[in-house]
C-alpha cells in the first residue's frame, strides 16, 4: 500500500474539503481549487481530515492513490497560505521590472520580454535581479516559473541565466588552450 496515500490529510482552518461528483473542490480564504477524482479511487471527508484509498492493487491505481492524496494535501495548502518560488537573475545589466501586470526582462538580447502571467499568478519584483512567483496553484506556480527560466536557462560556463534562489549551478571547465 502506498505510503503517502494512507496517510490522513488534516483540513487547514479555514480550508473546506466537498466532493461534487467525480471532482474534489477545496475552498479557502484565498480562492477555490478542484481537481477530478481518478477511476478506482476513493475520497472520504471525515470530520477535520480526508482519507484517501483505492479499489484495488493495479499499477495504474497504486500510482493514483499517492497522487491524489497530494493533491488535496497541495490545494488545501494552496487555498489557505498560498505558494511562493523566489527566481534570481544572474548576469551582467539583465534586470527584471513588472510594467502593470506584465513581467518585463532585459537579458541580454536586443529587445525586452514582456511576460504575462496567467491568471491566479502573482510576480513581484523584490530588486531587478530577484522576483516572487506567487499563487494558491501549486502545478500553475512551478509551470510559470519553468516558462520564465526557458528564457535563459542556467548555463554551466559562465552561470548566467534564470535560477531558483537556492538552485547551485554545476559549473564546467571551459576550453584548455594549445601548448
Amino acid at each position: 500500500m502506498s505510503r503517502i496515500g494512507r496517510k490522513a490529510i488534516e483540513i487547514l482552518k479555514g480550508a473546506e474539503v466537498a466532493l461534487k461528483g467525480d471532482k474534489i473542490v477545496v475552498k479557502g480564504p484565498k480562492g477555490e481549487l478542484n481537481t477530478p477524482l481518478m477511476p478506482g479511487i476513493k475520497v472520504e471527508v471525515e470530520g477535520n481530515s480526508v482519507k484517501v484509498s483505492r479499489n484495488n492493487d493495479e499499477k495504474q491505481t497504486c500510482a493514483w492513490h499517492g497522487m491524489t492524496r497530494a493533491l488535496i494535501n497541495n490545494m488545501i495548502i494552496g487555498v489557505t497560505s498560498g505558494f511562493s518560488r523566489t527566481m534570481e537573475i544572474v548576469g551582467v545589466g539583465w534586470r527584471a521590472a513588472l510594467q502593470g501586470k506584465k513581467l518585463v526582462l532585459n537579458l541580454g538580447y536586443s529587445h525586452p520580454i514582456e511576460f504575462t502571467p496567467p491568471a491566479g499568478i502573482e510576480i513581484v519584483v523584490e530588486n531587478p535581479i530577484k522576483f516572487h512567483v506567487k499563487g494558491i496553484d501549486k502545478e500553475l506556480v512551478g509551470q510559470t516559473c519553468a516558462l520564465i527560466k526557458q528564457f535563459r536557462p542556467p548555463e554551466p560556463y559562465h552561470g548566467k541565466g534564470i535560477k531558483f534562489e537556492n538552485e547551485y549551478i554545476i559549473r564546467k571547465a571551459g576550453k584548455t588552450g594549445a601548448k
